[in-house]
């Protein structure tokens, strides 16, 4: 047998360093600790909060973690991974400068430890990273192309958000926040995207970015990343993503839009009022027709952005088809949590006003199409920092047609003044008589229970833990 002896001596190198990782617990930092496990790192972690599941999932890793304190850093790691919720005055922080050990971000850590020598599909934009990016993964799993990824969320074709994968892909979540405290930065420009995908862009992160134009920057800065024989996949449905593309890509460009656009190579066509069965055309013909489990005129055209990637990276199209037709989606998408008292209650991690309006007419629409007579109650928690404030005011209003009641938390007022807090009773009068403001969990969990009947499905839109909300009402509907 033939030895490599660079790649020998380099797992050897590997496998006598020592990672440490601040903010161990956090889904992204565990996701980084077990792609630097599988590459052989001595992995252990810090974190304040350290309890199941997540300290349970490192524990399975071999991750040794603990609390806060300056003693884990001796001896000395060869590297510490700083987290994006880390900030200075934590006691490990301030030891990792006073004693100038080395330290990167976690996006940085991906970048150099890696992505070197893989094909790097990243997925970009405002909606649709998490379910592209999976779904990206799965058609490349099908294909035998045995890829790696790193996603942030999980999808139930593999169980898990991150691994290391044979080959020669390796899919990312492109998420365009900040990387870390002392990297101010996009997360998505340590990735070397080779193959991009440009879904969409709209104003989001208010706590980061002062405005849209803050965002097409980063952007425009992530198309200066891609190199010359790479491809960027780009909605053309999209003036600002477009407006992105127009500002320099070095790249060059394949662009996917709903059927009839004038000019994309790539084109969607949802073949029922749900999105679960479409069309794709190239170049004005057809060349993939199917029905999946998924539901949302916004996944179709998340399906054709990877259709375009799929076919460069040379996956044939009746393999795209078996994959889409295999794709078991993404946790905490339109996630059918139980039933009880005939009433379902669905999970989704909507929480923006284009992603709430699409998946709310996404599950009226099924109701409809499956021949449910209940009514559709969401229940919408605005958890993020854009969400409590002021900034969709006048668009929530809007978002919620096709529902037939709609539940609104208080929003949280921390770090607000008070006139910048969204004015959700406002927006609940906007909406109509049949939605309600209601200011902690325990009295949605009674007014709805008081409300539903037998044939009724209940939207939970959060993107948080909503205080375990999900179980709450089944077992409230169960009483």
């Amino acid at each position: 047998m033939t030895i490599d002896r660079a790649i020998f001596s380099d797992s050897i190198r590997i496998m006598n360093r020592h990672l440490h990782i601040l903010g161990v617990c956090g889904t992204a930092m565990a996701a980084i600790a077990s792609l630097a496990k599988g590459q052989g790192w001595r992995v252990t972690g810090s974190d304040a909060g350290v309890y199941p599941p997540m300290s349970d999932y490192l524990a399975d890793l071999g991750v040794e973690i603990a609390s806060f304190a300056e003693a884990n850093l001796n001896p000395a790691p060869d590297l510490c991974v700083i987290g994006n919720a880390m900030s200075r005055g934590n006691k490990e922080v301030e030891a990792i400068l006073n004693r100038g050990l080395s330290y990167c971000s976690g996006p940085e850590f991906v970048g150099n430890h890696v992505l070197p020598d893989r094909h790097a599909v990243v997925v970009a934009g405002t909606h649709g990273k998490t379910t592209s990016s999976s779904l990206m993964a799965h058609v490349l799993e099908v294909a035998g192309k045995s890829p790696g990824f790193l996603i942030g969320g999980v999808p139930e074709n593999f169980g898990g958000g991150a691994r290391l994968g044979e080959g020669d892909p390796f899919v990312l979540e492109g998420d365009e926040y900040d990387t870390a405290f002392f990297d101010k930065r996009s997360k998505f420009l340590h990735y070397h995207a080779r193959t991009l995908i440009l879904n969409n862009l709209e104003y989001d992160h208010a706590d980061i970015f002062p405005d849209l134009e803050a965002i097409k920057t980063q952007f425009h800065h992530l198309l200066r990343t891609v190199p010359a024989d790479g491809l960027v996949v780009v909605n053309a449905d999209d003036a600002n993503i477009v407006d992105v593309v127009d500002r320099g890509c070095w790249t060059p460009v394949t662009s996917f839009a709903s059927y009839g656009h004038e000019s994309a190579v790539w084109q969607w066509q949802a073949l029922s009022e749900d999105g679960s069965s479409f069309r794709i055309y190239r170049d004005g013909v057809s060349v993939l027709e199917t029905e999946w489990d998924m539901i949302g005129i916004h996944n179709v055209a998340n399906a054709c952005a990877v259709a375009a990637a799929a076919v460069n990276l040379g996956v044939e199209l009746t393999v795209i088809e078996q994959a889409f037709n295999s794709f078991s989606g993404i946790r905490r998408r339109m996630t059918l949590v139980g039933e009880a008292a005939g009433v379902k209650v669905f999970d989704d991690f909507a929480h923006h006003p284009t992603a709430i309006t699409g998946m709310v007419s996404a599950a009226s629409a099924s109701m409809k199409k499956h021949g449910g007579t209940g009514r559709l109650w969401v229940v919408i928690e605005p958890r993020s920092n854009t969400m409590r404030t002021r900034i969709h005011q006048e668009r929530l209003p809007l978002c919620f047609d096709a529902a037939d009641r709609v539940v609104f938390a208080a929003p949280s007022d921390r770090n607000l003044q008070a006139d910048e807090v969204l004015d959700a009773a406002r927006v609940c009068r906007e909406i109509g008589s049949h939605a309600s403001l209601i200011p902690d969990v325990d009295s949605i969990i009674s007014f709805v229970a008081d409300g539903v009947s037998m044939g009724d499905h209940v939207l939970v839109l959060s993107n948080g833990g909503f205080e375990g909300i999900h179980q709450r009402l089944l077992d409230a509907f169960e009483s």
